[in-house]
C-alpha cells in the first residue's frame, strides 16, 4: 500500500502542475490571423467532423490547407473527430464549418484542455507509471515513485502540452512501446509503435533504434529458427497495424499519395518551422545545427532545397549510424534506451524540417534513463526546456516557465542528489577513462560541477535577458538566436556524450541474453 501511497501523491502533484500551467495562456490566443496551435487542434477538429474523409487532406472550398491544413497521419486525424463529435454535443458552434474558425471562449478552453488531461490520464501517465515501477534498478518502491515524479514534473512536455497545447499521444504510445518491449512483449511493442508512428510522423526519431533492436533480437535467435518466426511476426504485425490506421485511405492511391505530400512537404526547405513567417524575420529559432550556422552562412540562399534534404539525410544518417550497428550487434534494453536518445538527438540536430517542439522526442527517452544517469539526465531535461524559451515567451508563458523549471531542479536534487553522482563512473564513463589520466579523472567531478553551474548560469541569464530587454532594432533574433545557438552547442556536446556511454559501454555484458 505504501508504494502506491508515494506514487498517487506523486501522480497528483503532478496533476495539480498541469492544472496550474492550464490556467494561462496558450498558443495564438488571440491573434488572427492564424491564431496558433491551438487553433490549429480546434481547425481538425472542424475539417474532420464536417468533411468527408476523402476531403481531409486535399485543398478544397470548404478546406483551405494554407490555414491549418491536417499535415499530421491518420491517427491524428481520427482523434480530432473524436474530440469533435464530443465538442458538437456540448457546443455545436465549437466546430461549425468556415464560421467556428479562430474561436476562443472560456467554455471551449476548458473543454480544449480537459481533452488534453484526459490523453494525459489515459495514455502517458499510466505508461510513466507502470516503467517506473517496472525498472530493475529501483532497489526500493520509493525510488520508483521519485522517478515517476521527475518524470511527470519535466517542464519542457507540460509547458508545451498544457501551455502552448499539445496532445502527449504519440510520446505515450512510444512510451507503452518502451515498456512492451522491456518485457518481451515484442508484438504488442511494435503494435504500439506503429500507432505512435501514426499519430506523428516525427516518431520516426524513434523509429531506428526500434528496427534495430527488435532485428538483433531476431538475429540473436538464430534466422534459420525462432528468430526468423519472430521476424514474420513482426513484419506482420506492422503491416497489420499499418493497414488498420490507413484503411479508409487505401481504396485510392492518390489519397495515400497525397497524405504522404501534406506529411513529408520537402520543398518547404531545411527551416520548417518558418513556413508562416515573413521571407525576411523567422521568429522560431530551433537549436539544431542548420538554423545555428545560418549566423554565419544563409544555407537557404546557398543551397537548393534538394540539396539541403540530401545534406541533412547525410549528415543525420552518419551521425546515428555508429549506434544503431551497435544495437544491432548487441541488442539490449540498456542499449535500446540510450540508442533512442542518442539516434532523437542526431534527428533533432541534423534532419530535415525541425521544429523546437521536436527536442521531446529526444527528452522522452532521456526520462527514461533519469536512474541510471540522473545527473546528466537532468541537465539535458533542463536545457531542452531552456531551448524552448522563445517559444513560450511568444505563447505569454514566462511564468509557468519560471516557476516549474527551478522546481524540476530542486526535485531532482532531493531524489537523486545529482551533484553527488558526478564521478566517471556515475556518468558511465568509467569504461573510457584512461589508466594514464587517473589525476585527472580525480578532478572530474568538479570539473563537471562547475560546467553544470556555468550552464545554469548562462541559461538564467539568457532567459532574464530574453524576459526584460528589448532586442536592438537592427537585431530583432538576438535573444531567441542566442538561446538556441547556446542550446544547440549544449546538444552537441550531449550526444558526443551519449554515444560515447553507448559504445564503451560494458554493462551489457551483465544484462540477461536474449534467447
Amino acid at each position: 500500500m505504501e508504494k502506491w501511497s508515494l506514487m498517487t501523491i506523486a501522480v497528483l502533484l503532478a496533476l495539480t502542475v498541469r492544472w496550474a500551467v492550464s490556467l494561462g495562456s496558450y498558443s495564438g490566443a488571440g491573434k488572427p490571423p492564424m491564431y496558433g496551435d491551438y487553433e490549429a487542434q480546434r481547425h481538425w477538429q472542424e475539417i474532420t467532423y464536417n468533411l468527408p474523409i476523402r476531403q481531409w487532406y486535399f485543398n478544397t472550398s470548404d478546406n483551405n490547407l494554407l490555414y491549418w491544413g491536417l499535415d499530421y497521419p491518420p491517427l491524428t486525424a481520427y482523434h480530432s473527430f473524436v474530440c469533435a463529435y464530443i465538442a458538437k454535443l456540448i457546443n455545436p458552434d465549437w466546430v461549425a464549418l468556415h464560421t467556428s474558425r479562430g474561436y476562443e471562449s472560456q467554455p471551449h478552453k476548458l473543454f480544449m484542455r480537459t481533452t488534453v488531461f484526459v490523453a494525459d490520464l489515459l495514455v502517458y501517465i499510466p505508461a510513466v507509471i507502470l516503467y517506473c515501477f517496472s525498472l530493475k534498478e529501483t532497489s526500493a518502491k520509493k525510488k520508483a515513485s521519485t522517478c515517476a515524479l521527475c518524470i511527470l514534473l519535466y517542464p519542457g512536455l507540460i509547458l508545451i502540452d498544457h501551455g502552448h497545447f499539445q496532445y502527449p499521444l504519440s510520446l505515450g504510445l512510444a512510451l507503452w512501446a518502451v515498456l512492451c518491449l522491456s518485457h518481451d512483449w515484442d508484438l504488442l511493442g511494435s503494435m504500439a509503435f506503429c500507432l505512435a508512428l501514426n499519430y506523428k510522423q516525427m516518431e520516426l526519431y524513434h523509429s531506428l533504434p526500434f528496427f534495430c533492436y527488435l532485428l538483433g533480437k531476431c538475429f540473436k535467435k538464430g534466422l534459420k529458427g525462432k528468430g526468423l518466426v519472430l521476424l514474420a511476426k513482426l513484419a506482420g504485425t506492422v503491416l497489420v497495424s499499418f493497414a488498420a490506421c490507413w484503411l479508409p485511405f487505401g481504396t485510392d492511391v492518390e489519397q495515400i499519395m497525397q497524405v504522404l505530400r501534406r506529411l513529408f512537404p520537402i520543398d518547404r526547405g531545411l527551416f520548417e518551422a518558418c513556413m508562416f513567417s515573413s521571407p525576411t524575420h523567422c521568429p522560431d529559432k530551433v537549436a539544431n545545427i542548420w538554423c545555428s550556422l545560418s549566423v554565419l552562412i544563409k544555407i537557404k540562399n546557398v543551397i537548393s532545397p534538394r540539396t539541403q534534404l540530401k545534406l541533412s539525410f547525410a549528415v543525420t544518417f552518419l551521425s546515428l549510424l555508429p549506434a544503431c550497428i551497435k544495437l544491432t550487434v548487441q541488442p539490449s534494453l540498456r542499449g535500446f534506451k540510450f540508442a533512442l536518445v542518442s539516434c532523437a538527438l542526431s534527428f533533432f540536430l541534423f534532419s530535415f524540417q525541425v521544429h523546437e517542439k521536436s527536442i521531446l522526442l529526444v527528452s522522452l527517452p532521456v526520462c527514461l534513463i533519469i536512474n541510471e544517469i540522473p545527473f546528466m539526465a537532468t541537465w539535458f531535461l533542463l536545457v531542452s526546456t531552456f531551448s524552448l524559451l522563445p517559444l513560450l515567451l511568444k505563447d505569454e508563458l514566462l511564468l509557468p516557465y519560471a516557476v516549474t523549471a527551478p522546481a524540476f531542479l530542486a526535485v531532482c536534487l532531493a531524489s537523486f542528489s545529482i551533484l553527488e553522482k558526478t564521478s566517471a563512473e556515475d556518468l558511465q564513463l568509467k569504461a573510457f577513462s584512461l589508466k594514464g589520466y587517473m589525476s585527472w579523472f580525480k578532478s572530474f567531478p568538479r570539473i563537471v560541477r562547475s560546467l553544470f553551474l556555468l550552464s545554469l548560469s548562462l541559461m538564467g541569464v539568457l532567459s532574464v535577458l530574453s524576459a526584460a530587454l528589448p532586442p536592438p532594432q537592427r537585431l530583432p533574433d538576438l535573444f531567441p538566436l542566442a538561446v538556441a545557438v547556446v542550446s544547440c552547442l549544449h546538444f552537441l556536446l550531449f550526444l558526443v556524450y551519449f554515444n560515447i556511454v553507448i559504445l564503451w559501454d560494458s554493462k551489457n555484458r551483465g544484462q540477461k541474453k536474449i534467447s
